[in-house]
């Protein structure tokens, strides 16, 4: 009797603890599940919500007509353009003539915000105030003066031409500005600046800038066979032409070869200049190289006729998406706007800053340059210089039948 009683009793106190077991089993998942909620997306997926090994989105097919078909919501678009340009020295011309591009091209309204020296400021709002009022209605303006962190101001502002590294600094001083296209002052716009801005639309979660490559071809490319620093990608990334969302650019922690955490846009790069600053050929451009080499899901990548560049033509033709469909963005870099090394981007250069506002825009601006690039083709970017006019000569025509007599 005392062993059944015994045996009993050890049944009861097993199932006891076989239902105390049950219990909080059941509670310690209600837990994690209330737990995990909150918590798995920091872990398992970066600061946009987007699994950290995901790969960049494949952009180098992009065309012209994949932004005009996916920018589609009215909540995709900022209504406001903002665009930024560094101007110092003799390089405010440039940045007049680029802004007169835009201008010229672009049906929606545009936000200037102008970097230059104090002794340009008069001069800069002279050009832009004598434009007549059907063009001045299209944009706003701000001139900003230069300006460096006061303990390195000297070396960040001779590190490459002068006052060239300021864009590095754009997040931090336009801080109500969300979204920012940068360009370099020898910058021609062929067709309107919203086809550009309206990528900001295609980025993906983790993006937060969108460029061009330096180069085409590895194997005679700059960086791949001279760079003393990382890069990005396998020929690097071409800063004049950079499409940033600023406050991504605020609030992003970068992954870099100094710390073991991820450091702010601000925090990282004095100490990337210390690093490198004997090892950078070309200043400011080399230091996003760097940043980006080591963050490379974060960059966009957009086709070479976005930044067509002498590259491109200088030894042949080798931007296929310019042949197919026009160059959008020329640069000029190397001078090439003012000087006879290449005559066909100094054709260009010079019929916008000849034409005057008011003037047929076919008759006195597209007619005499394609004559004038008619002229260049013993180059082999004259061979090839019909890509300047084939979207400018429809924009152009467009604009000339929307315009009254007169202006």
């Amino acid at each position: 009797m005392r062993g059944y009683i015994h045996t009993f009793s050890l049944c009861i106190v097993i199932a006891l603890l076989s239902l105390l077991f049950l219990f909080s089993k059941h509670d310690a998942e209600s837990f994690l599940k209330q737990v995990r909620g909150p918590l798995e997306p920091s872990v398992a997926k970066n600061f946009n919500g987007v699994k950290s090994k995901q790969r960049p989105t494949a952009t180098r097919s992009l065309r012209l007509g994949d932004v005009a078909d996916k920018v589609t919501s009215p909540g995709q678009r900022e209504t406001l353009m903002q665009l930024a340009v560094v101007a110092c020295g003799e390089r405010h011309r440039e940045a007049v003539n680029m802004l007169k591009t835009t201008a010229m091209l672009s049906s929606r309204d545009l936000r200037f915000h102008i970097f230059a020296e104090e002794q340009l400021h008069t001069n800069i709002k002279a050009a832009l105030d004598s434009w007549p009022a059907y063009i001045r209605v299209k944009f706003s303006y701000v001139v900003h003066p230069i300006s460096f962190p006061h303990e390195n101001h000297e070396e960040w502002s001779q590190l490459f031409k002068p006052c060239a590294s300021q864009r590095l600094f754009l997040p931090m001083i336009l801080r109500e500005v969300d979204s920012l296209l940068y360009v370099d002052t020898d910058v021609l716009f062929l067709q309107p600046v919203e086809l550009i801005w309206d990528m900001l639309a295609l980025f993906n979660s983790t993006q937060l800038v969108a460029m061009a490559p330096e180069h085409e071809e590895p194997r005679i490319a700059w960086y791949s066979r001279f760079s003393r620093h990382p890069y990005y990608g396998r020929t690097g990334i071409n800063s004049g032409v950079m499409l940033m969302n600023l406050t991504r650019m605020r609030r992003t922690h970068f992954k870099n070869d100094m710390t073991s955490v991820g450091l702010h846009w601000d925090e990282l790069l004095m100490p990337l200049l210390q690093k490198y600053k004997l090892n950078i050929t070309w200043g400011d451009q080399d230091l996003i190289n760097i940043i980006f080499h080591y963050n490379p899901e974060m960059v966009f990548t957009f086709p070479c006729h976005w930044n067509y560049r002498p590259d491109h033509c200088i030894y042949g033709s080798n931007c296929i998406p310019a042949e197919e469909e026009g160059v959008v963005i020329l640069h000029g870099n190397r001078g090439v706007f003012h000087s006879d090394k290449q005559p066909a981007f100094k054709a260009v250069y010079d019929a916008f800053k000849l034409y005057t506002f008011g003037e047929d825009l076919v008759k006195s601006f597209l007619l005499p340059l394609e004559v004038a690039l008619n002229g260049t083709t013993h180059t082999y970017c004259g061979k090839v210089s019909y890509f300047f006019t084939r979207g400018l000569g429809k924009y152009v025509k467009r604009i000339q039948r929307r315009t009254p007599p007169g202006g």
